[in-house]
């Protein structure tokens, strides 16, 4: 655990483990075979996807930054494709899926299936949020208002694409660059109740704990 502290904001995250070709949900043990055919023409890939925002086969034994995909090519056509999982396969277990053809892509996640990793500032002034690994191929528009940090995990959120559940987790670096820019109510340093960014000071709208406390929906 890594505790990064902004008044009595605490930004902990935990490493999550996975081993071998079978995987575990909080469900239910569930089996599977990377490529596996379950019919004719048709190939299925599990992933996961840690709080850091790298992706990985969801049956790899070490994750870390060596064994995480790279390619920008993939990650930005893999992120860009991802939707709930309504397919009547996995979906408890692995909530996201990426179709590509007749190709299924399977991905559960420690948090969210979108992780911001990096602040683009334009030139126009303008900020953008990447995602996930695909720099400026997979951004959202910046809402410094819409941030939402979470008393009962201690980590930060951000507006995400609707498709992938409109609520994204922002990585813990980038989470503690921005948690300098936030304010607390007299007598009340739990959480924020504003944040300076661009010159004004902006009441945090929290708009987003609906969306965080019904995930039990993907």
């Amino acid at each position: 655990m890594w505790p990064l502290q902004r008044g009595a904001f605490s930004l902990s995250f935990a490493l999550a483990q996975s081993r071998g070709a079978r995987t575990y949900s909080r469900e239910r043990d569930v089996s599977y075979t990377q490529g596996q055919s379950p019919e004719p023409r048709t190939r299925e890939y599990f992933y996961y996807l840690d709080h850091q925002g790298q992706l990985f086969l969801d049956d790899s034994k070490m994750k870390n930054f060596i064994t995480c995909f790279k390619d920008l090519q993939f990650l930005v056509t893999f992120f860009s494709r991802l939707r709930p999982n309504r397919s009547g396969r996995y979906e408890a277990s692995f909530p996201f899926l990426s179709p590509c053809g007749r190709e299924r892509n399977f991905l559960r996640c420690e948090d969210r299936p979108v992780v911001f990793t990096h602040l683009l500032m334009e030139e126009k002034g303008s900020t953008r949020l990447s995602y996930c690994g695909g720099h400026e191929a997979l951004v959202v528009p910046f809402e410094p208002a819409r941030l939402l940090p979470l008393a009962a995990n201690g980590r930060l959120y951000h507006p995400a694409p609707e498709r992938a559940g409109g609520v994204g987790l922002v990585r813990s670096a980038l989470a503690f660059e921005l948690s300098a820019h936030f304010e607390y109510a007299p007598g009340d340093a739990t959480l924020p109740s504003h944040v300076r960014w661009g010159g004004h000071r902006l009441a945090l709208t929290l708009d987003l704990a609906p969306l965080l406390t019904s995930a039990a929906g993907f």
